[in-house]
């Protein structure tokens, strides 16, 4: 504690061990408060931006009042199931296990969740809807202040997001008075990552079906049928394409890493109980003072970005990621000095985690970025047409997913023989890796806001290229869009990989939290044990594990399918207005843009209850019912075993597919953009169409299925983890 000032220490351990709980608390929420107020100053920095032409400003507010109406209907279906779900769980503790503290507590913390989760998604839309007229109207005078609006608009969410988390898990765990009683109550703020895991999946989800479908039938009319330009005026779907963008990669990204960071700070602090003999409460508060570390390292990032004349804005964005790297790890080595004795091999296993997200960000870019075989192997499958694009495509696809089961691999391994080597007295050597696993995904996550200020920054530069080209700007401004476009393409992409590294290892802990659950409860029963075998032989344990892998597929193929209609509707609608009125493609009239926006949002609400409803329903009735199946030699409840099969396989199964959706889809649409460049013909060529073709495949699985795996990832751990006592 030497080599930090004294007044710090001693205020944050005042008070002997409650004191120091404390004064830690404290220091995250005054931190997680600090995020939020730096967030509104960029908030407000985006909004005294000019705001352009009158011809920008129509463009713009069709984007923002579609994006509006459809995050208004959208949650006006979440807030109902959500109001359903709290009731359920309500009752199910209260008769189930007969405790009504307990069932208020898992009540409120999911509403809690789930009321954090919808304010992360909706504020960071609501100023990406604003930040992209802005960046527009900037990029015609100052590249480097358009390039600044767009990552301080998309650092509203980020930081939104992380300290949204941080509060709520922490406000929490000092509502529920977890200074005094640190081992038990981390299990029972459990539900509050249920309720953002719940809001995430419909939020992502919905998100993906709108954007997808609307991109997909505007690509099929426009680009291969009516020969017109990406983001031509004349094209019924375009406004919809752009309202897509900010429901799906805004509102339902933000809602997505807001319940990985949530459900990642509960695991760990579950399995810091196991840590309590030699590191007391300092062990389960370890992830939030980490999280808020990285909070700051994340300010400071995204402040020092700027461009430098023609630098390519890629290398400015890097810039910031690095600085911000860089004070994450040294945020964690004060944090580990603060609260883990200064151990060095659990902070070298949070090394390995912001390694991990490293290696990720390369691999996703070696498999979708056109400079590499990959992509450049797709593209050249285009000479012979579509379906040598999509054998070729699908390849790659299946191939991306080796690299990354490696990387996770090492890193599981790694950090739980770190943990288990970190020589702790009175810790057993399992309890002690597993920790090292959680330290892993929390320096994984640690830089989560800036890489979420990145993801954002994508879809605000690609509606302000929509908007400058839909107003006629000249083309020398198309171009800098073009640029600040090109780089939210390979951002979006980078997140992608980042968010399912991060979901596997998140998956990793939160299974292990599980079993440290069903552990307890058994104990508390009186049957406590010490081991926990997953007996892959035992019949109703291989039915659950099959049925975990099952339900990844069939959730996929009814995303995708959701799309595919979806998509369909809009085609139709387009050629509808095509024939009906000759005066659009003369450039005389104007489309009926609402009418798609109207018809894509009814169609994407519609689509994603029953894929949202099954990997909710699934863990539980399987546990339910196969908790009948128990006798009274079992040694451990068949019910929560088979859950457990369920939870390992499914997470196995959707870590691969999402993978495999991601970069797949990632590549067919990269493949195109390789054509455009002039390559192999160009636009309009019948590689070009070919390429297309590929890239209305890939856009359900890059951004519906795909993204929505993730989620499903950390929503089978997080219904695991709260319906737990009721497998027993």
């Amino acid at each position: 504690m030497d080599c930090f000032p004294v007044p710090l220490a001693l205020w944050l351990q005042a008070g002997g061990p409650t004191g120091e709980g404390q004064g830690y608390l404290v220091l995250v929420l005054a931190i997680s408060l600090l995020s939020l107020g730096v967030a509104g100053l960029f908030s407000r920095y985006v909004l005294r931006q000019d705001t352009g032409t009158p011809q920008m400003q129509k463009i713009s507010n069709a984007i923002k009042e579609g994006a509006e109406a459809f995050l208004r209907r959208q949650y006006q279906t979440i807030i109902g199931l959500s109001v359903i779900l709290a009731a359920i769980i309500y009752l199910g503790y209260l008769f189930g296990k007969d405790d009504a503290t307990l069932a208020f507590r898992m009540t409120v913390s999911f509403v809690v969740g789930a009321l954090c989760s919808l304010a992360a998604g909706f504020c960071g839309m609501w100023v990406s809807i604003r930040s992209n007229i802005r960046v527009a109207s900037a990029a015609r005078t100052d590249f480097n202040r358009a390039l600044q609006i767009a990552l301080r608009g998309g650092a509203v969410t980020g930081l939104g997001v992380v300290a949204l988390s941080l509060l709520g898990v922490g406000g929490l765990f000092w509502l529920f008075n977890g200074l005094e009683d640190a081992r038990h109550v981390p299990f029972q703020i459990v539900a509050f990552g249920f309720g953002a895991s719940f809001v995430a999946l419909f939020a992502q989800l919905g998100g993906g079906i709108y954007t997808k479908a609307a991109d997909v039938g505007a690509d099929l009319v426009g680009k291969v049928e009516a020969g017109i330009p990406e983001d031509d005026p004349r094209n019924p779907a375009v406004i919809a394409d752009l309202v897509g963008d900010n429901v799906g990669d805004c509102a339902g990204r933000g809602a997505d890493l807001f319940e990985s960071t949530a459900a990642e700070n509960i695991g760990a602090m579950i399995l810091g109980v196991s840590l309590l003999p030699i590191f007391g409460i300092k062990g389960v508060l370890f992830p939030l003072v980490a999280r808020a570390f990285g909070l700051i390292a994340s300010i400071v990032g995204v402040m020092i970005v700027r461009v430098k004349g023609e630098e390519d804005p890629m290398r400015a964005l890097n810039r910031g990621y690095y600085m911000t790297t860089v004070l994450a790890l040294i945020g964690f080595y004060i944090a580990v000095h603060l609260l883990l004795q200064g151990n060095m091999r659990l902070y070298l296993a949070g090394v390995i985690g912001i390694v991990t997200s490293f290696l990720f960000v390369y691999i996703t870019q070696y498999y979708t970025e056109y400079k590499y075989r990959p992509v450049l192997t797709i593209a050249e499958s285009a000479k012979t047409g579509p379906a040598t694009v999509i054998i070729s495509g699908f390849s790659v696809a299946l191939e991306c997913t080796a690299l990354p089961v490696l990387v996770i691999s090492a890193a599981i391994m790694g950090s739980y023989y770190l943990g288990a080597g970190a020589n702790l007295p009175g810790v057993s050597p399992t309890a002690a890796g597993l920790y090292g696993t959680a330290i892993a995904t929390m320096g994984m996550l640690s830089t989560a806001a800036y890489i979420l200020a990145m993801d954002t920054f994508g879809p605000i530069t690609d509606n302000a290229g929509g908007i400058i080209e839909m107003s006629k700007q000249p083309e020398e401004i198309r171009r800098r869009t073009d640029r600040l476009d090109a780089v939210g393409n390979t951002t979006k992409a980078l997140t992608k990989g980042y968010a399912i590294g991060s979901a596997a290892l998140a998956a990793f802990l939160l299974f292990s939290a599980y079993i440290d659950e069903v552990k307890v409860a058994l104990e508390n029963l009186g049957r406590g044990v010490t081991e926990f075998p997953v007996d892959i032989g035992n019949v109703p344990v291989f039915t659950g594990a099959l049925l975990g892998a099952t339900l990844v597929f069939l959730f996929s193929a009814l995303a995708i399918r959701a799309v595919g209609k979806a998509a369909e509707t809009v085609i139709q609608e387009v050629r509808r207005q095509f024939r009906t009125n000759p005066g659009i493609m003369a450039g005389t009239a104007d489309p009926e843009y609402g009418t798609c926006v109207d018809i894509v949002t009814k169609g994407a609400l519609k689509a994603m209850v029953l894929p949202g409803i099954l990997p909710v329903a699934g863990p539980v009735l399987v546990g339910v019912i196969f908790r009948n199946f128990s006798s009274h030699n079992d040694p451990l409840p068949v019910g929560a075993v088979s859950v457990a099969a369920l939870l390992m396989v499914g997470t196995i199964a959707g870590i691969l597919l999402a993978t495999l959706m991601n970069n797949g889809g990632g590549a067919w649409d990269n493949a195109k953009k390789y054509v455009e460049t002039g390559a192999l013909g160009g636009k309009g060529s019948d590689a070009h169409k070919a390429t297309v073709v590929g890239d209305t495949v890939g856009d359900p699985f890059k951004d519906t299925a795909g993204p929505s795996l993730h989620v499903l990832i950390k929503l089978l751990s997080t219904i695991t983890l709260v319906a737990a006592p009721l497998f027993i």
